[in-house]
C-alpha cells in the first residue's frame, strides 16, 4: 500500500474557523501517519488533515449534524451551493442586529441548503468562530464584530473538488471505528480533556464527551492496532491522558491555542499524539 501523504508546497487552509483545528499541527500529525488506502476521521471537525493528505479515499464523520450536512452540500451541489452561500456575506449582514436575526432563523430552518449556508455565515461572523449550542440544540455563539468577514471561496472550492473521494457520515465514533478494515488508517481528534474545570471545549454539538468515552476511544484504538489497523489520537498532554494512552507510543509537543475567551490570552499548551499500531 502506498499513498502521497504530503502536499508539501501548498498546504490548504480549511474554510471553517474551528476550536482545536489542526491546520497548524499538520506536519506533526503527518509525520506519524502511515500509508494506507483510506483515511478515517471519526471526529472530522474542519477537516484540515483531509485537505492536506493524499489518500485514495476518505471517511469523514462528525457528531455535529450541521457540519456534515454542510460538507454534503459542498459535495453534491458544489459551485451552486458556494454561490448561494456567498449571498449571505454582505455588508448589511455584518452587524449585531442582523446577525442575531439570522442566527434565530438558522435555529428554526429545516431547508438543508439554506441551513448549511447560514451555518457557514455564523461560523465566519461569530465571536472567535465559536460553534456552540445550548441544551435545546440551538446555536448560541455571540456576534464577533469583525470589520470585514471574508467569504472563503477558494477554500470552499478546494474542499468541494476533493469531496467526491469522501464518505460523509453523522454517527457515533464507536460505530465508525468498529467498521474499519484492513488498509484503513484512523486519525482521531476528539474533544480534548479539559485542562481545568472551567476550560471545556466539548459543546460544539448538543452532547458532551465524557471521560468514559475517552476511555472507550483508547480501548478501541488498542484493539484495532492488534488487527493491524493503525490509529493516531490527539489530545492534551496531562497525567490523565498519559495514563489513558499508556499502551501507545506518545509524541509530545507544545501547540498554540487558537481560540480562547480572551483574545490576548492564547498561550501555548502541551499536547500529545497517541500512536497505535504504527512502526516508525
Amino acid at each position: 500500500m502506498s499513498n502521497n501523504l504530503l502536499q508539501k508546497n501548498c498546504s490548504q487552509r480549511p474554510f471553517l474557523k474551528w476550536a482545536g483545528g489542526k491546520y497548524r499541527l499538520l506536519e506533526k500529525i503527518k509525520s506519524v501517519l502511515p500509508p494506507g488506502n483510506r483515511l478515517i476521521e471519526p471526529f472530522a471537525g474542519a477537516a484540515a488533515l483531509f485537505l492536506n493528505t493524499g489518500y485514495k479515499d476518505y471517511w469523514l464523520n462528525d457528531i455535529n449534524t450541521d457540519l456534515i450536512t454542510l460538507y454534503r452540500q459542498l459535495k453534491t451541489k458544489n459551485k451552486q451551493f458556494i454561490e448561494f452561500a456567498e449571498t449571505f456575506f454582505k455588508p448589511e449582514n455584518n452587524n449585531d442586529k442582523r446577525y442575531y436575526q439570522l442566527r434565530e432563523y438558522f435555529n428554526n430552518c429545516r431547508d438543508r441548503s439554506e441551513r448549511s449556508a447560514l451555518f457557514l455565515y455564523l461560523n465566519r461572523h461569530s465571536y472567535n468562530g465559536l460553534c456552540r449550542y445550548n441544551k435545546k440544540g440551538q446555536f448560541n455563539a455571540p456576534f464577533g464584530r469583525y470589520k470585514n468577514p471574508c467569504f472563503p471561496k477558494q477554500q470552499l472550492l478546494a474542499f468541494s473538488q476533493k469531496a467526491n473521494r469522501v464518505k460523509f457520515t453523522h454517527k457515533n465514533f464507536i460505530e465508525v471505528m468498529q467498521a474499519a478494515k484492513a488498509g484503513d488508517v484512523i486519525y482521531c481528534d476528539p474533544p480534548y480533556i479539559p485542562l481545568t474545570k472551567t476550560a471545556n471545549f466539548t459543546h460544539y454539538s448538543q452532547r458532551k464527551f465524557s471521560e468514559e468515552q475517552q476511555q472507550k476511544l483508547a480501548e478501541l484504538a488498542q484493539s484495532l492496532a492488534k488487527q493491524n489497523i493503525p490509529v493516531i489520537i490527539s489530545n492534551h498532554n496531562t497525567s490523565f491522558t498519559r495514563k489513558l494512552y499508556q499502551a501507545a507510543t506518545l509524541k509530545k509537543f507544545t501547540a498554540p491555542r487558537l481560540i480562547s475567551c480572551k483574545g490576548n490570552n492564547r498561550q501555548a499548551v502541551k499536547e500529545l499524539l497517541a500512536i497505535y499500531g504504527v512502526n516508525k
